[in-house]
């Protein structure tokens, strides 16, 4: 753009949903951090659902494998549904380790888990239709406004885990098109307990049995278990269709390699569901364009064809993520009862821990008053040089004093060193 050419570009109008689409909370926040980081500060950024791959590779069978695959000049256009030896080799981990049972042409591949949220929102969801979800809990708000859909939002509590129960959901039942749930939740790293899951499916059970006699379309789930395979200690993975079978007619999953694998970037996702909507999704992601690379695909299919590897890896990734999450809550336990304003809920699943400041309203050494979240969170960030995601970026309140905290990329050293800076930074609050 020249001098003498100004940019006009902010004039230009767009479509309505252009227009008043934002970006990704997390994103932005995790940008901030990165510019304090880029001017040197010493910054512990535990803000997003990633993994450093310094400290947490990917498995060395599936690395080898993804070379081999390029090697072998597995770069051209893969099946539009995803490669057959990959859709096989998911049906068969599933079945041996997940226990579902979905055949290969049930199951779509993608390129990560986003593409599939979006394929299952617009293969289920009209304009107008009412999505049902609680928060905290990662971008359904935006999937729906994606979709023209009236979004329904439950606020859950700590008392729950911020698991949605039964009668959270019960007072929207009748008038909801779609349900998304997750878990291993994406904030708290939390899950459902066999009864309320079994609970949530038979309300879903009880309205689809009236919608059926009456013609309607019928009330559809969303189960997002991208994280079901990272499960910690006695903490046990549910499904709804493994919990009440009758539910296959209704659950769409969302699942993939992204977490377990800690290969966020190497693209490979799936769903499975009812064979007519997985058949809708696919002409819906063919049209986007939005397939794993075809290499990619080859190669989990081979890495997933011995799932001793997958087990052994499993079993490494899972102490490491431990290793930091106990080591986290510990030390917020510790703060706690050393007299601060702090607590954390008892990691599950997933990578992430469910961390409080309960600073509203206290002050810093130079007498300003800690206000607001965005407050707590900028105070945390230059006195305690820690980054936290506030659980109002996932659609809880404002004023929430509820954090997620994520170890996808810490090194476990690191931990007691964020524990001491945060006494350090709440010593001085008064």
């Amino acid at each position: 753009m020249s001098a003498t050419t100004p940019d006009k570009s902010s004039d230009l109008k767009l479509s309505k949903l252009a227009e008043n689409i934002i970006g990704s909370e997390i994103i932005k926040l995790a940008a901030e951090v990165n510019e304090k980081i880029k001017k040197g500060e010493k910054i512990y950024n535990l803000t997003i659902g990633d993994f450093n791959p310094k400290v947490f590779p990917i498995p060395a069978e599936l690395k080898q494998a993804i070379v081999n695959a390029y090697q072998d000049d597995q770069t051209n256009y893969p099946a539009a549904d995803g490669m057959p030896e990959l859709r096989q080799a998911v049906s068969n981990l599933l079945k041996e380790r997940g226990e579902l049972d979905y055949k290969a042409d049930e199951i779509v591949i993608s390129g990560g888990a986003r593409p599939v949220i979006y394929a299952i929102f617009r293969a289920l969801v009209d304009a107008g239709d009412t999505v049902v979800f609680p928060v905290p809990s990662w971008n359904n708000n935006h999937y729906a406004y994606l979709n023209e859909a009236k979004a329904v939002v439950i606020e859950t509590t700590a008392a729950t885990k911020f698991m949605p129960t039964a009668a959270d959901l019960k007072p929207h039942i009748s008038t909801a098109n779609l349900i998304a749930l997750c878990s291993p939740l994406n904030p708290t790293g939390t899950t459902f307990s066999k009864k309320d899951l079994e609970e949530i499916c038979d309300l879903i059970l009880a309205e689809n049995a009236i919608r059926t006699s009456s013609g309607k379309k019928p009330l559809y789930l969303m189960y997002d278990q991208i994280y079901w395979a990272l499960t910690l200690g006695e903490t046990k993975h549910y499904n709804p269709v493994t919990l009440r079978p009758e539910m296959r007619n209704y659950t769409v999953f969302v699942d993939g390699i992204s977490k377990s694998l800690a290969a966020t970037g190497v693209r490979v996702g799936w769903s499975m569901g009812p064979k007519k909507i997985i058949d809708k999704m696919k002409s819906i992601l063919t049209h986007v364009g939005a397939w794993a690379p075809k290499a990619e695909q080859v190669a989990t299919a081979a890495y997933l064809a011995n799932l001793n590897y997958y087990d052994q890896f499993l079993l490494e990734i899972k102490n490491k993520i431990n290793d930091r999450l106990v080591g986290f809550y510990n030390g917020f336990q510790s703060l706690k009862a050393e007299g601060f304003k702090v607590n954390a809920i008892a990691p599950e699943a997933a990578i992430y821990l469910t961390v409080q400041f309960n600073l509203h309203g206290q002050k810093t050494e130079n007498g300003t008053e800690l206000k607001t979240t965005q407050d707590i969170t900028k105070y945390i960030l230059d006195e305690a040089k820690v980054a936290f995601v506030p659980f109002n970026c996932f659609g809880a309140a404002s004023d929430s004093s509820w954090y997620r905290l994520s170890v996808g990329t810490c090194k476990l050293e690191d931990v007691d060193a964020i524990i001491g800076n945060l006494r350090a930074a709440l010593k001085k609050l008064k």
